[in-house]
């Protein structure tokens, strides 16, 4: 059974949202606070966190922050209509997806079920998936979510992970945005929707440099994004 934390500061929709997650089969565990919430995610594990952004103590951006310095359990983001700095910035600070109050519950459980599926993605689809993945000086090992590169440890989110994959796998090809966001975030890629950008852009901050300085990952303009071959 999935463990999940919902970190809202409004009880009546973290206790609604409790109750429909374990219909769906999920446990969870609620805070109603930023900085209880960041306490209970670093003291406990969890496959998935909900995370509001407007929070009292502690706001889910800056929780955000301080958990991704050593925790990558993948966070969807709760944000409210229209929020489109706070989409972005949670994006570039670590979380994994987003979704707008007020939302579906069916779009909900979707994109929780997305979300899962990247972090076992080598039991969900053990033909695709090779166990370990190498090209250059890069080796994915899927069953443990584990990057090496250069003989270093790379820390990265279940997305960024999920979107490296994907890239390798199809190195040389040009993926396009609509592509990588149904194959990485389970879901259509939505008009002025910069998940993918983002995710892109914190993927190409951490990964080190080649040894020939050429660039990993090429932006096609109009068409996508392409893991150089060689």
């Amino acid at each position: 059974m999935n463990n999940i934390l919902i970190i809202e500061d409004d009880k009546e929709l973290s206790n609604l949202l409790s109750e429909l997650l374990q219909i769906e089969g999920f446990q969870c565990q609620q805070a109603f606070d930023g900085e209880s919430g960041l306490t209970t995610a670093r003291t406990q594990k969890f496959d998935i966190i909900l995370l509001d952004i407007m929070l009292p103590k502690l706001n889910g951006l800056e929780l955000l922050k301080h958990l991704r310095i050593n925790n990558n359990t993948p966070v969807l983001m709760l944000t409210a209509k229209g929020g489109d700095i706070d989409k972005v910035v949670g994006l570039e600070v670590g979380a994994d997806d987003y979704l707008a109050k007020p939302f579906n519950d069916r779009e909900l459980i979707a994109r929780i079920k997305a979300l899962l599926r990247r972090t076992s993605v080598a039991i969900d689809h053990p033909t695709q998936f090779s166990p370990v993945l190498e090209h250059d000086d890069i080796s994915l090992d899927n069953a443990r979510q584990e990057v090496i590169c250069q003989k270093n440890s790379i820390e990265l989110t279940a997305t960024e992970f999920s979107l490296l994959n994907e890239l390798i796998r199809d190195k040389g090809t040009v993926l396009t945005k609509e592509h990588l966001s149904l194959q990485v975030l389970g879901k259509k890629l939505m008009p002025f929707d910069r998940s993918i950008d983002m995710h892109l852009s914190n993927l190409r901050k951490k990964l080190p440099e080649r040894t020939d300085s050429r660039p990993r990952i090429k932006t096609v303009r109009g068409k996508g994004y392409l893991w150089i071959n060689q």
